[in-house]
């Protein structure tokens, strides 16, 4: 597709794309970090570790199967054209899946309710890989970074919307059963029976479906290319060939193993981070809620900031300065316990004030997470953004099929090695430094990796 027609594409059309992200969002804010990720490891598991392994587990299993599937859907999605007929279906899965979520009252089987949440998960990245190869045919490429960055904006300001509401008005106090304004739960749920968090999983579903529309209204897809049958064999030869080709193609290749490695990390501590503290310091859902409340206020502004760095100084810049302060963040939180932080080099006071993360080691614990909210959405929109300067319109379907796959091809390792170690030492503390290591490996290999990533490597 020629500059001339992409720039056609109308400004509510680019807006209909971005809104994609304000949809998608909850199901990561609300479900997997903030709420029901929380919920699931201190109330609904028997015991916390226990609880960390099977989410862990279960982000891990969702990983593997988008590891293997994205590139294939991505490379079937070249040949038969339009991005929107994938989308839908997998909205469906996705839609039902969340809703499911209500069945996880306390003592329901885990695996059920992990098995739930991992579908969603995976029809999530699978809707995501579509949208994201929708953006190099809408803007030129000298735009990508600013759109990329303001549609991530934009998911984390939906997100942050859906957070307040449920802690607003659906999470009850564990003392009062009233919400932190003093209002009953809405829909007279029961906060006892851990409806205020179970219910995120409706609310989650009925915020996609609506928030979606504006993409399928106005955004415009790809012209229709083969037939479904032809284009499955098609796309799986073009497959092969993609796999062999981008092994040639040396910068992208090592843009690729960076960012799967360094993803996993951010996948990891975006995933485990809440339900870390949740068990650590025994936070309440309101608590976690205010929690992702400041993380997503600091997150837009880390975005809105990163749209204009990513502009002046390009989209790898961002993504290593992302990463330096994501392992500082994470350092900084497994150092951190009741009455210390910095591995007990700075001892703090341990009583409780009473409020909101009354401790001092609580309010250390959320300065780290700052750190987390303002890098966690640069580094993934710039991420995104780098690998559409990197292809062109025509192959970007299948490439950003091989980027989801570069995403998640390990992503089941960094949540794996979590969980193991911290079944094995019986240290949850333990099982989060490992995501340290994932970071740190992502960033040394960034910084040798030229930017654009399809010119010769430095």
């Amino acid at each position: 597709m020629t500059e001339i027609a992409v720039q056609r594409t109308s400004r509510r059309g680019i807006w209909g794309w971005m809104l994609f992200d304000w949809a998608a969002q909850p199901l990561f804010t609300v479900i997997t970090t903030f709420i029901f990720g929380p919920y699931f490891v201190s109330r609904m598991a028997s015991d916390p570790e226990t609880g960390q392994a099977a989410w862990g587990y279960g982000i891990a299993a969702a990983g593997f199967v988008i590891a293997i599937l994205s590139p294939i859907l991505g490379s079937i999605a070249d040949q038969t054209g339009p991005r929107k007929p994938w989308i839908a279906f997998f909205a469906v899965i996705q839609i039902v899946s969340l809703c499911l979520l209500w069945l996880a009252a306390p003592g329901s089987n885990l695996f059920l309710i992990v098995a739930f949440f991992s579908l969603a998960s995976v029809a999530a990245e699978f809707s995501t890989v579509f949208n994201d190869s929708m953006m190099p045919r809408l803007v030129p490429k000298s735009e990508i970074g600013r759109i990329s960055n303001i549609a991530m904006a934009l998911g984390y300001l939906g997100g942050l919307i859906a957070l307040i509401f449920v802690v607003a008005f659906m999470a009850g106090l564990p003392e009062t059963g009233k919400t932190i304004f003093g209002f009953n739960p809405v829909f007279g749920l029961d906060p006892k029976l851990g409806e205020d968090a179970r219910a995120t999983g409706p609310l989650s579903a009925a915020w996609y479906l609506l928030f979606i529309l504006p993409m399928f209204f106005f955004t415009p897809d790809a012209i229709k290319g083969i037939q479904t049958g032809p284009a499955v064999r098609e796309g799986l030869s073009e497959l092969k060939s993609t796999l062999a080709e981008v092994r040639q193609r040396s910068g992208i290749f090592r843009f690729l193993i960076a960012r799967m490695i360094y993803q996993d990390g951010v996948n990891a501590l975006l995933a485990l981070g809440g339900t870390f503290a949740a068990a650590m310091f025994h936070w309440s859902i309101t608590e976690i809620g205010v929690f992702g409340i400041i993380l997503n206020v600091v997150a837009i502004a880390g975005c809105l900031i990163a749209a204009r760095l990513d502009t002046a100084l390009g989209s790898k810049i961002v993504v290593m300065i992302s990463l330096v302060m994501l392992t500082v963040a994470t350092i900084g939180i497994v150092s951190t316990g009741p009455g210390y932080t910095l591995f007990g080099a700075w001892m703090m006071p341990g009583a409780d004030s009473g409020g909101l993360f009354g401790t001092a080691a609580e309010k250390a614990y959320i300065l780290y997470g700052l750190l987390i909210g303002l890098a966690f959405g640069p580094v993934q929109a710039s991420s995104r953004s780098y690998m559409a300067r990197s292809v062109t319109p025509a192959e970007s379907g299948r490439y950003f099929g091989i980027y989801a796959l570069a995403g998640r091809a390990t992503s089941f390792a960094a949540p794996f090695m979590v969980s193991t170690i911290t079944l094995a030492s019986g240290s949850a503390r333990l099982g989060m430094a490992a995501i340290v290591l994932f970071l740190a490996v992502g960033l040394v290999i960034l910084i040798r990796t030229p930017y654009p990533a399809d010119q010769p490597a430095e």
